[in-house]
């Protein structure tokens, strides 16, 4: 589910209420909280700058069947010139090992392949996060590099291209 200024606002302001009332779907306090709000923060001014970016930044992991958000994931910008677009997500830790993680993934790759401006899709991962390396790694990401990150530390940097999830897709269709 994609946010738009509003919701970025009042989310990196902890302001569930008015977050709520600016998404298409029901928040949760996690959403709302301190692990979140550096993100949203960044998000906001993100979208201020250049308001196209809201249909790519980070929304919600909506749970239809059971109309819960359970997370947020999205790319960090649209593509830039040379086609490389990052994705990031989180989710909520009452919902984690439910495979919300692997269908965020899935629709964000799934959206990179589609689009004919994205050759390159990286994900960044804090060496300690195991699940999220398998997730990439089952993908088909490979490590090109390390990295510090302002807000989150070193992290490893692993890519793909574009094009190869929907070959898998394709391959696994036969």
């Amino acid at each position: 589910m994609h946010l738009t200024g509003p919701a970025f606002q009042a989310l990196a302001r902890g302001d569930l209420a008015a977050a709520d009332a600016a998404s298409p779907v029901p928040l949760s306090a996690f959403l709302a909280g301190p692990e979140c709000q550096g993100v949203w923060a960044y998000r906001a001014r993100q979208c201020e700058a250049d308001p196209d970016s809201a249909g790519w930044v980070t929304g919600v992991i909506w749970d239809e069947r059971n109309q819960v958000a359970v997370g947020r994931a999205g790319f960090h910008a649209p593509p830039d010139a040379a086609g490389l677009v990052e994705i990031g997500y989180a989710v909520e830790p009452a919902h984690r090992r439910q495979g919300y993680a692997r269908a965020a993934l899935e629709a964000l790759l799934q959206r990179a392949c589609d689009d004919p401006g994205v050759k390159t899709v990286r994900v960044c991962i804090a060496p300690d996060n195991i699940a999220s390396y398998s997730l990439a790694a089952h993908y088909g990401f490979v490590k090109v590099g390390e990295q510090w990150d302002e807000q989150d530390g070193r992290e490893i940097v692993y890519e793909m291209p574009a094009d190869r999830f929907g070959q898998a897709r394709k391959a696994g269709d036969r």
